[in-house]
């Protein structure tokens, strides 16, 4: 059985920059482990796989370990397929998934991503082995609700060189971590480290961005922010809170078509 194929760069205007994901339109579902085995092949921070028409689809997202409840930079780079490969003469779509329904529509030359705002929890200490991995203690720290089966924290630092400087040692780790400091040329900078989800560090997390945008929206007194995630491949966010709602822009850059060959 042959399957289409995608890979493009999400948050970025330029290939090799960005969170590369790979897109799989389909016909009908796969079985779960045909889909995790494609994803792993992939070797990507994220599979993406669709089944839908017109302008509603629903959409699924695998890393290469399991699958999650939601991912920002893959609904990016499959809206930017149907709407500048797929389908171009729709102005919007929208995708069904395991957190509910998210539209994406045109935003000028980018995308705007309609997403659940996911505040984190009141300051808590982290577990010291948490501290001991990352080799820096942050300025302050939140928990964040349990997802994938796995504890998730924010934590703020000083600085941006702080945020850029962490080496985690991430079999140490024992959590997902969102790191983030006031940013030198945004209003904030972001690092996603990913162990517990197979992903030890990934490049631009929109989902991530449901937490700090409004964390920081808070701190800095205004809902219209630009964010940075400063990875080696690094990407630019635009976020605006809005309600319980957060709104995501970005830029995609397309990679690559092709097919893959799956066993019936």
């Amino acid at each position: 059985m042959q399957i289409p194929i995608y890979q493009i760069d999400a948050f970025t205007d330029a290939p090799f920059g960005g969170n590369p994901a790979a897109i799989c339109p389909l016909d009908a579902w796969l079985a779960d482990d045909v889909l995790q085995a494609i994803a792993m092949e992939n070797n990507l921070s994220e599979t993406a796989f669709f089944v839908g028409q017109n302008d509603h689809y629903h959409l699924r997202w695998f890393t290469p370990a399991l699958e999650v409840e939601l991912c920002g930079h893959a609904t990016l780079a499959t809206a930017h397929l149907i709407l500048n490969r797929l389908s171009p003469d729709l102005p919007r779509v929208t995708f069904e998934t395991l957190s509910g329904m998210l539209g994406v529509r045109r935003l000028g030359d980018k995308l705007a991503m309609d997403f659940p705002s996911l505040a984190a929890g009141a300051p808590t200490p982290p577990p010291p082995a948490l501290i001991a991995a990352l080799e820096t203690a942050p300025l302050e720290s939140y928990p964040i609700r349990k997802v994938h089966n796995a504890p998730y924290w924010l934590m703020v630092f000083e600085t941006e060189a702080q945020v850029a400087a962490l080496t985690p040692k991430f079999a140490a780790m024992g959590a997902n971590v969102i790191a983030t400091a006031p940013g030198q040329t945004s209003d904030f900078v972001s690092r996603f480290f990913a162990p517990m989800s197979g992903v030890d560090e990934d490049p631009v997390t929109g989902s991530a961005h449901c937490t700090l945008a409004p964390y920081w929206a808070e701190r800095l007194g205004k809902t219209e922010l630009a964010a940075r995630q400063i990875s080696a491949r690094g990407g630019d966010v635009g976020c605006r809170l809005q309600g319980d709602r957060v709104i995501l822009t970005g830029s995609c850059a397309f990679y690559m078509a092709g097919e893959i060959e799956v066993p019936a």
